[in-house]
């Protein structure tokens, strides 16, 4: 069965040119959505034919990129449906998973998305190594230096002044003052505990 997909990245692009061509290449069935494809954008519409779909079905779509924002993301939804024994097809560049011709070219698709990963991976890495050279740390800033834990150890031993007040006289949340002490979680849990009991 031939399931078409269509999309459109805002409320007033039209969705008829897609709908027109994926009926008359014959998709028996339809989703549709106006959402953009860029990442972390639910599309439902998409998951809905994602599951739609069963082993020799073909996801048809207008043109590659319906599938996602990225040469990445477009290769891992492929390559799910691959996995799914689901076939793909795409209209303007002609690509057709159930042909040799079609699989060789994605698997170029997919081989340029990996190179394009590992460049990527690399770069960030040159980058990081440099910004060690020049003495720089990585990382999110500590939120307490050291004087504040200081403080904060002294208020905990003294016993006089919850958890949380120490907390709040630091500026930081219960859980941030926890990740610093996690000991005083334990004894705050295992206080708890005995209050229950």
């Amino acid at each position: 069965m031939l399931v078409g997909y269509a999309r459109v990245s805002t409320l007033d692009q039209n969705l008829d040119l897609q709908r027109d061509a994926l009926t008359k290449a014959g998709c028996e069935r339809l989703f549709e959505e106006k959402k953009s494809g860029k990442a972390g954008t639910k599309r439902p519409e998409f998951d809905a034919a994602l599951a739609y779909l069963r082993p020799t079905d073909v996801l048809v779509v207008w043109k590659l990129d319906r599938l996602g924002r990225s040469l990445v993301e477009m290769m891992r939804t492929i390559d799910g449906l691959r996995t799914k024994k689901i076939h793909f097809r795409s209209l303007t560049e002609q690509f057709d998973s159930d042909t040799a011709h079609g699989r060789f070219a994605l698997q170029m698709h997919g081989a340029m998305a990996e190179y394009f990963l590992d460049l990527n991976r690399e770069r960030t890495m040159e980058g990081l190594k440099a910004a060690l050279a020049r003495g720089r740390k990585g990382g999110r800033p500590k939120k307490l230096t050291d004087a504040d834990l200081e403080v904060g150890r002294a208020l905990l031993h003294s016993g006089t002044i919850s958890i949380a007040a120490i907390a709040k006289r630091l500026g930081v949340s219960r859980d941030t003052f926890y990740s610093y002490f996690p000991q005083a979680r334990a004894r705050s849990q295992a206080a708890a505990a005995v209050r229950e009991a």
